[in-house]
């Protein structure tokens, strides 16, 4: 059996793109990339390329941040795809996006001046090309959705972590406060965290204990975890 091979004549290009998302212990940013050269150049947008032919999405994706980053150990996430016929006024492009969380230390100043990178928070980024804005909306709005049924904190945070520094992080991811009292007795009650017979003294004399993601949580599988974390974000 013979098969014809798909049109040659239709131009198509596939792109694959990645909103990063970075947590500085204190607020959520993205990181944006300045064109350097024509077209859109000196205009922000996210991080992307197009993919080699003998290349998966997946992996070019991980290939992005990589090279950004040095780190192989990050939460990826495939988003969707963008291929509106005039979302890219030069050709038609599609674009499969990815989203991924990593930590804002895993670059210095260096770092940022040589990959022409920086680091804004979510809600003072500057004008961005094409869709990219939707594509960073809607990553946003499918990390919310995730860190309500998986412990996606371990990710951003140190390994030893107080209680407040956990409530602060999902502060920052769903831009609302919770009651300290309420996400304290929910968060402990969930199963998902350890104690250590350490401290954080830094900002009392008492201090505040640390914490741990227990080990077993180290793969997105569904757990009993996943579904006491839904019980922690009701609001």
């Amino acid at each position: 059996m013979s098969f014809k091979k798909y049109n040659k004549n239709q131009e198509i290009s596939v792109a694959v793109d990645c909103v990063i998302f970075g947590y500085d212990q204190q607020k959520l940013n993205v990181l944006l990339f300045k064109r350097k050269v024509n077209p859109l150049k000196g205009c922000w947008s996210l991080l992307g390329e197009v993919p080699d032919a003998k290349k998966s999405m997946d992996q070019c994706a991980l290939d992005i941040i990589f090279k950004l980053t040095g780190a192989n150990d990050i939460y990826l996430n495939q988003l969707k795809t963008y291929g509106d016929t005039n979302r890219d006024p030069l050709e038609r492009v599609i674009s499969i996006v990815y989203f991924c969380l990593i930590k804002v230390d895993y670059f210095n100043i260096i770092d940022l001046k040589k990959h022409n990178v920086n680091w804004f928070e979510l809600n003072k980024t500057p004008q961005i090309v094409l869709d990219h804005n939707q594509m960073i909306e809607d990553a946003l709005i499918k990390l919310r959705d995730i860190a309500k049924t998986q412990p996606l904190g371990f990710k951003l945070l140190p390994k030893l972590f107080t209680l407040p520094q956990l409530q602060n992080l999902y502060e920052c991811i769903y831009n609302t406060k919770f009651d300290s009292r309420n996400f304290r007795k929910k968060i402990i009650s969930s199963g998902f965290l350890e104690k250590s017979d350490k401290k954080d003294k830094s900002s009392s004399k008492k201090g505040a204990y640390l914490y741990r993601f227990k080990s077993n949580n180290d793969q997105f599988s569904p757990t009993n975890e996943t579904t006491n974390m839904k019980d922690v974000f009701q609001f």
